[in-house]
């Protein structure tokens, strides 16, 4: 599928009719509360990521501390296995979360994956080694990844809800933007702790109490971020929904949710897909790949990684803005027609090995990821009509994560491995930005206008 007619397609003639919008007097948005509730929303996300990169980069010791084996090959395995494992709970934790959040509240079930999260990632920390109560660390290490997993499933989707419905209609992506914005920041955060005590500690100091000190911050974090969301009061956009009902919000039963929004729920899968396949080949495969393949020093591949966060960090609010001026269509459909032209020439720089060969390469992938991480916060909630927003949204979205993302690492290893093809990832890349400007030429034009279900929203003078 040619590029070209992704970013023209004119709404008007490919997507499907427009949802119908709830009419009525605009919603004034109060700025200062906006900015808590995006604050607030932003931190769960960075914490959640902020455990990504302290468990990728630290997975070595950890398969030393809890899971003792002669073959150091076994450890890892055993070590990203319970990684993966938060990644098959999470499509429940979505099916648990989402719908009770489009019942009792957005607020209300944040601060419960807020608690959750936090708690399993400092249990963790907490949890004796293989050498002092034997398989009950591996056990323990397990039943905290599937916490976190079970959490992480009502997390996003509930964030970017909750921001998308308390951000007036013309700045929604602009706002939306800082929940990746917190992503970013999390990894960073998390990935640099661990490079910092690596060089300051020697191995036996993390080997015995080192590496319990980052995922012992997610207590003090946590406390912080429950804070944070308590203070909030529920979004104008669910507040309105309540009204509707003279006694408590009816539940929608989980198949009208799929069912009855067969043609969203598509959609989002397969915009959720070409984010998360290019995120997470980026930021969890390529360092990988620097090491393995191209025979990159660990430390100097991080750093790589790092710095192309770091500029994502920077561009973040400004595309973020872009979406809100030029729309979300443009710009997904503008990351789309990157990753499939531009993905083989970015790999094959990065394959040259000098510095600023990988340096050029990465960068360029990670400011076509920004397409993506700028644009799917205030996209992805726009798919879905109040009632059922939190719920759907949290179905598609981990599904698609479950499915492809979080897999990528390992199937693009397996693909090198069954084929000898060191570009096998540019052309994974490619594919999932075929299914991505499939998604993006039947999605309609949300900048600018009212949520679905939903009355205007302007911001408060």
């Amino acid at each position: 599928m040619s590029a070209a007619p992704v970013a023209a397609a004119p709404p008007s003639r490919t997507a499907p009719a427009p949802v119908p919008r709830a009419a009525g007097a605009p919603t004034a948005t109060d700025p200062a509360l906006v900015r808590r509730a995006v604050k607030a929303a932003a931190l769960g996300n960075a914490m959640e990521w902020f455990d990504f990169g302290v468990y990728s980069y630290i997975a070595v010791t950890l398969g030393k501390v809890f899971f003792p084996s002669g073959n150091p090959t076994a450890q890892l395995l055993s070590t990203f296995g319970a990684f993966a494992a938060a990644f098959l709970v999470r499509p429940l934790g979505g099916m648990v979360f989402g719908p009770l959040g489009d019942r009792v509240g957005r607020q209300k079930v944040l601060a419960v994956t807020m608690i959750m999260m936090a708690a399993g990632t400092f249990a963790i920390g907490l949890i004796p080694s293989y050498a002092t109560i034997g398989v009950w660390a591996p056990v323990l290490l397990l039943a905290a990844r599937l916490v976190q997993g079970f959490s992480t499933g009502g997390e996003y989707a509930g964030a970017s809800t909750f921001i998308a419905e308390y951000a007036p209609d013309k700045r929604r992506g602009f706002l939306g933007s800082w929940l990746e914005f917190g992503t970013l920041a999390g990894y960073i955060g998390g990935a640099g702790l661990v490079t910092l005590m690596t060089a300051l500690l020697s191995d036996g100091d993390l080997m015995s109490w080192g590496w319990r000190i980052p995922f012992l911050i997610a207590g003090p974090m946590g406390i912080v971020g429950l804070y944070l969301r308590m203070r909030l009061e529920e979004t104008p956009a669910f507040a309105a929904e309540v009204a509707k009902a003279e006694t408590a919000r009816p539940k929608v039963p989980l198949r009208e949710m799929v069912t009855g929004q067969w043609r969203a729920l598509l959609l989002c899968v397969g915009l959720v897909l070409v984010f998360n396949v290019t995120d997470y080949m980026l930021l969890s495969y390529m360092p990988s790949y620097l090491t393995s393949e191209l025979e990159y020093d660990e430390t100097h591949g991080l750093l790589v990684v790092l710095g192309v966060m770091a500029l994502m960090m920077v561009v973040q609010p400004f595309a973020g803005a872009l979406t809100d001026r030029v729309g979300r269509r443009p710009v997904i459909a503008a990351g789309c027609a990157g990753f499939l032209l531009l993905s083989v020439p970015a790999l094959l720089l990065i394959r040259e090995g000098s510095l600023l060969a990988v340096a050029l390469g990465m960068g360029a992938l990670g400011m076509l990821l920004v397409c993506f991480t700028a644009s799917m916060p205030s996209a992805l909630p726009a798919l879905f009509p109040t009632r059922v927003r939190y719920g759907s949204l949290s179905i598609g979205f981990n599904v698609s994560v479950s499915l492809f993302g979080g897999t990528t690492p390992l199937v693009v290893t397996a693909l090198i491995g069954a084929t000898g093809d060191m570009m096998m990832p540019a052309y994974y890349m490619m594919a999932a930005a075929v299914v991505g400007g499939v998604a993006v030429w039947f999605m309609t034009e949300s900048a600018g206008r009212p949520l679905p279900g939903s009355a205007p929203a302007v911001e408060e003078r």
